[in-house]
């Protein structure tokens, strides 16, 4: 137990964790407001289309240090993440636009420079934004959003007591530096990075999986609470289950973000198509844990159990 209590104490202690359980409150007076009546917390607003299916709109800002630290990826980041979003709810993406204040032309080069790269691979076209040159601005400010279409929707608010949590990621990467970030995207053959943002679409479109959530900043276990959150149930979360890159400490692994990876919220009678979509494409892909009727994330390891968080009215508590 007391190795599990440490794991426990570290992520409460981790920022990107506790933003991520705390998610509920940052967007509360937009729930308030009930702008356009949809129901928030997913990655992605969903429009109905008439023409059939939904259209898929996101939109992510980069934070100001990311930006300034590692411009290049900030702007491929800020394609990639955008991509995520929109596969996370069985879509494809179709096209993406800039937000890009700075103050000289020189320091927006970096940026686009990634924007460029990542457009390309994934094969998703930047076609316009709000490009700003403002002297005197200091920092580079960027956001992007993001259009996409799902002929089949999965939803964070979908999840069901008894069903498998799977989780899909793609191992074959390094760490970007010394940051919680698992590459396997930058360099990858852009063929790769465009059949593997595939899978999750046809996953949607064979009626296999309920719901779904891209691991973002917050790792496994932030996105794990946001599921929850929205589909009001407990989970049972098996660490010694999950797909990890070899000799990587678990407590790194767990505030990774990967750039390529989900939790599923699968029926049991469908989760052996589901892995087996997945691995023939090599990538990663394990029963992580089950769905439950609760209120708790229960972390499982080694043999012990602790309940790390658990839901209520006001987001959730820390146990």
């Amino acid at each position: 137990m007391p190795r599990l209590e440490e794991l426990a104490a570290f992520l409460n202690n981790s920022v990107a964790v506790r933003d991520k359980l705390e998610i509920s409150r940052a967007y509360a007076p937009a729930v308030e407001a009930n702008l356009g009546g949809a129901a928030l917390g997913d990655d992605c607003a969903a429009i109905p289309d008439p023409s059939g299916g939904y259209l898929l709109l996101a939109a992510e800002g980069m934070l100001k240090h990311f930006v300034a630290n590692d411009p290049w990826f900030a702007g491929y980041s800020a394609v990639m993440v955008n991509i995520s979003d929109v596969c996370a709810m069985g879509g494809r993406p179709l096209a993406i636009v800039d937000v890009l204040w700075a103050s000289d032309h020189e320091r927006t080069q970096p940026v686009w420079d990634g924007m460029k790269t990542a457009a390309h691979d994934y094969g998703v076209p930047i076609v316009g934004g709000h490009t700003t040159i403002t002297h005197g601005a200091g920092s580079v400010y960027l956001a992007a959003a993001i259009l996409g279409r799902a002929k089949v929707l999965m939803t964070s608010f979908d999840a069901q007591p008894g069903d498998s949590l799977v989780m899909v990621v793609d191992l074959k990467g390094s760490f970007r530096n010394d940051k919680p970030f698992w590459n396997a995207s930058v360099g990858a053959p852009p063929e790769t990075l465009r059949t593997n943002i595939e899978l999750i679409p046809r996953i949607a479109e064979s009626h296999w999986c309920r719901a779904a959530k891209d691991i973002s900043n917050g790792g496994i276990i932030g996105t794990l609470v946001m599921l929850l959150q929205c589909s009001r149930v407990g989970a049972v979360l098996d660490l010694d289950s999950l797909p990890a890159p070899p000799g990587i400490d678990l407590e790194k692994w767990l505030i990774s973000f990967p750039s390529y990876g989900y939790l599923l919220s699968v029926s049991k009678a469908n989760q052996v198509p589901v892995i087996n979509l997945l691995t023939e494409h090599r990538l990663a892909c394990k029963v992580v844990g089950e769905v439950t009727a609760n209120s708790d994330l229960e972390l499982k390891l080694a043999g012990e159990s602790i309940v790390f968080w658990r839901r209520n009215d006001g987001g959730g508590d820390y146990a």
